[in-house]
């Protein structure tokens, strides 16, 4: 066949939307724009984050719009007349997911001397694993005394923020193979101004910036078994590549289990992960996390709370709802040369080694729009070391310091149309997906040195099919 009569019959195939794949270098190649199966839709601009699953019946988009409304619109101090909605605080990131998931996406490190939204700081102090096993059991790391596990940069008016946070910018310049010069940016961050006493001299930080809330539920579909089958922690098959799944504390089993959720995947499922959120961020009581991050030593229970809990679990199953039905967004341009070309050097460099491209969902209770659907989620789910570049030296279960869950890849064509400041890797700091494949150390290092290598043309199919995605 002609390549130009090729590149047609691959068009008209991903227009027809059957699932079949080749494959290239031993991983397949997706050759549907079904990236998020059945449930995938069309949608290109600065809403392509924010539908619900395609295939979704009329009654659940009803579900889905008033988990929307719970999830986009702000949060209030207590007393208020939107008792729905009260309890914000009085510490607090920010006073609604929206705040953080800008139009469902990605978060962005703030601009210089704005205040953080987006982008937070998890906090820890160096745990005994004697002393304090029982707390690095359910909660993965020792909390920082008086601070808590998360520095809340804003405050309700008659209480003040634990302090402020500021981002030093460092200039790192990366020469690839042709001579091109990249300039990559470090964070060091700064805090600032502490309201309850002198911070801990040993305290780790690490950066956590929002990334977006699309295609959750099915990524909570995927069997575990099929995980699994990808964990090689001692790299046996000596392919350099040794993911590990971590094991983290379920709240409401009250047992370990697998992770899969969150940065470094240390929360088994989508709802624990949204009550976390409601606890850290807004400092939102519910039943999964009667708690907030205030500790005693903050004397936060003399401000009115709005219910115990102040999350619903009414409330809290209709945000969960939303955040396991948005929708992921079709791929584009996949009849392009140098898109078909660029999976092929995905491929070939090996990022699909752990942005695992293809997945297959279970049978779901209630969820016939996540069940059974051919997925393009690029992603295993599972722990890597990314190398002391980008390292936070804090661990969390069972992931250290180096180690991060690889990010899914669907849709990331789309960030920056869909929020013109996302910032790519955990804490935003590539301002493209060039910076953030140059900042890829560990077991990625090998693939991104590989980049640096090609010829100018092929970097650029290499983004053309990522910005397809």
């Amino acid at each position: 066949m002609k390549p130009q009569l090729f590149i047609s019959a691959l068009a008209l195939s991903a227009l027809s939307g059957a699932v079949h794949a080749d494959t290239h270098a031993g991983y397949p190649i997706q050759t549907t724009p079904q990236t998020g199966g059945e449930g995938t839709v069309e949608q290109s601009d600065t809403n392509a984050y924010s539908r619900p699953q395609g295939n979704l019946s009329m009654t659940k988009r009803l579900d889905f719009s008033v988990g929307n409304s719970f999830f986009r619109n702000p949060w209030v101090e207590a007393p208020a007349s939107t008792d729905a909605r009260d309890g914000l605080g009085p510490l607090f990131n920010t006073n609604s997911c929206q705040g953080c998931h800008i139009k469902d996406g990605r978060g962005h490190p703030p601009a210089i001397d704005q205040p953080p939204v987006s982008l937070f700081l998890r906090l820890a102090v160096p745990a005994d694993p004697e002393a304090d096993e029982k707390l690095l059991r359910t909660h993965g790391f020792k909390p920082a005394p008086v601070y808590g596990s998360q520095l809340q940069t804003a405050a309700l008016p008659a209480a003040k923020p634990e302090a402020d946070l500021r981002i030093e910018w460092q200039t790192v310049i990366d020469t690839l193979a042709d001579g091109t010069e990249v300039e990559l940016r470090k964070p060091i961050y700064h805090i600032e101004n502490p309201n309850y006493g002198p911070l801990p001299e040993d305290l780790l930080t690490s950066p956590r910036v929002a990334p977006p809330v699309i295609g959750m539920g099915l990524l909570e579909a995927i069997p575990q078994e099929d995980l699994e089958a990808r964990v090689d922690p001692e790299d046996r098959d000596g392919d350099g590549i040794s993911g590990k799944q971590n094991q983290v504390w379920d709240l409401v089993a009250e047992k370990t289990v697998p992770g899969r959720f969150g940065w470094k995947a240390a929360e088994p499922n989508v709802h624990q992960q949204n009550m976390g959120a409601f606890a850290g961020d807004m400092g939102l009581t519910s039943s999964v996390k009667p708690a907030t991050d205030c500790t005693p030593a903050q004397n936060c229970e003399q401000f009115t709370h709005g219910g115990e809990p102040e999350v619903s679990d009414k409330v809290a199953d209709f945000v969960t709802f939303y955040a396991k039905t948005l929708a992921v967004p079709g791929r584009r341009n996949m009849g392009a040369r140098s898109v078909r070309h660029g999976a092929e050097l995905f491929n070939e460099t090996g990022c699909a080694a752990c942005h695992t491209p293809r997945h297959q969902t279970g049978e779901v209770a209630d969820r016939p729009d996540l069940s059974n659907q051919t997925i393009w989620p690029y992603t295993d789910l599972l722990l890597h070391d990314m190398g002391p570049a980008l390292a936070d030296g804090r661990d969390e279960f069972l992931a250290n310091g180096n180690e991060w869950r690889t990010p899914p890849l669907w849709g990331i064509g789309l960030a920056q149309v869909v929020n013109p400041q996302a910032g790519f890797l955990h804490d935003g700091r590539a301002r493209t997906l060039e910076e953030a494949i140059l900042w890829h150390g560990g077991e990625a290092r090998p693939a991104a040195d590989r980049y640096r290598q090609m010829p100018a043309d092929d970097r650029q199919a290499l983004l053309d099919f990522l910005n397809s995605l």
